[in-house]
């Protein structure tokens, strides 16, 4: 399979199964049954074929088909490819933590980001792991996004979350609540910043970023009452990447933003913490929301929710977020190809207007 370079190709997708024994192979199959799917994009799955027929007959989709191959360059552009990992015959334990599971979830894992790597495939889309199985000594990560940023070589990236136009990004990510505070800097807030609106920009195309901040303390500190972080750390870090240009507002009380319609006059929104940003999010857009990591040189894209072990196996699991996650994984990908062209020639360049000017 030649290395897509054509505008009009269709995307080649790799995506991993995640954990077997929770909803990722579900979802995948659910996913990959609409053939609609496949006018712009060439899915490979990275798992087994023997796993890919079990799914197929424990889901009663008898007509699912898919081409089973040993190596990625035979992949059959615009048809379902599953690129053949493992030879053994390994049923899911549907709802069980279990070793092989991680093993299983990290070979896919690392197939994939080896074919991205070698540009055999143009998009990165990951199915649930379960993030205590993975662990070992090729894995000792938090997550697959500090596992992809550490194979790209980047130190800084984003957290973002995006379901339509509800974006929301985090200053820090998997840690412990108790150590969000020490761990919040004015320069690690601008930081993020640039690489919201630069994502804004790159990967959404949007040519003028308007981002909300949210404060860390209730009701962002209440000018000092509540907690000194708002007035010493965020607010100089908001008036800075103002100084510099950019377009960001705060800091806002997470509860009052959330619960009027205040977040829908924002292209994105910088929550403190992970759950700050995550709870909201989800309870708005949980069927939906698809996790993209900003920042890095490759386009990764995730559904917003965990392995499901309480429904795997059972049919119940949604498809809408992995769905949004390969939609999404194109359109950025698509995106990125469109601005290194604008951005080529200079006056091709026609900024978007603001939704002000718009409604004008």
């Amino acid at each position: 399979m030649k290395d897509q370079k054509e505008k009009g190709s269709p995307v080649r997708i790799g995506i991993t199964v995640g954990d077997i024994n929770g909803v990722g192979p579900e979802t995948v199959l659910k996913v990959l049954s609409d053939n609609r799917l496949f006018s712009n994009a060439t899915p490979i799955i990275y798992g087994s074929n023997s796993l890919i027929k079990f799914m197929k007959s424990h889901m009663d989709l008898n007509q699912f088909n898919f081409n089973g191959i040993k190596v990625t360059d035979e992949a059959k552009p615009r048809k379902v490819n599953c690129l053949n990992l493992w030879e053994e015959d390994i049923e899911p334990e549907f709802g069980q933590a279990t070793k092989k599971s991680g093993e299983l979830a990290l070979k896919s894992l690392q197939a994939a980001v080896s074919d991205l790597a070698s540009n055999k495939i143009d998009v990165l889309v990951t199915s649930p792991i379960n993030k205590d199985t993975i662990q070992s000594d090729e894995f000792d990560f938090p997550g697959h996004t500090e596992y992809l940023a550490s194979m790209s070589n980047v130190e800084d990236y984003l957290m973002f979350l995006v379901a339509d136009d509800l974006r929301v990004g985090v200053v820090t990510g998997h840690i412990a609540l108790k150590d969000v505070a020490t761990n919040l800097t004015s320069d690690k807030i601008i930081s993020k910043l640039k690489l919201m609106t630069d994502s804004l920009s790159k990967d959404f195309g949007i040519s003028i970023p308007k981002i909300a901040v949210l404060g860390l303390n209730p009701h962002a500190g209440d000018n000092g009452l509540l907690g000194e972080e708002e007035k010493s750390i965020i607010l100089p870090a908001i008036r800075e990447a103002q100084d510099a240009g950019l377009y960001v507002y705060g800091p806002f009380g997470a509860d009052g933003f959330f619960g009027s319609p205040a977040y829908k006059d924002f292209d994105a929104i910088l929550a403190m913490y992970h759950d700050q940003g995550l709870t909201p999010f989800k309870a708005m857009a949980f069927d939906r929301g698809v996790n993209f990591t900003a920042g890095l040189p490759i386009v990764r894209t995730s559904p917003d929710h965990g392995t499901g072990y309480d429904i795997a196996g059972k049919g119940a699991a949604s498809p809408d977020s992995l769905r949004n996650a390969i939609f999404t994984a194109i359109d950025v990908y698509n995106n990125r190809r469109d601005y290194k062209v604008l951005t080529a020639n200079p006056l091709e360049i026609k900024p978007k207007k603001t939704r002000a000017e718009a409604e004008s």
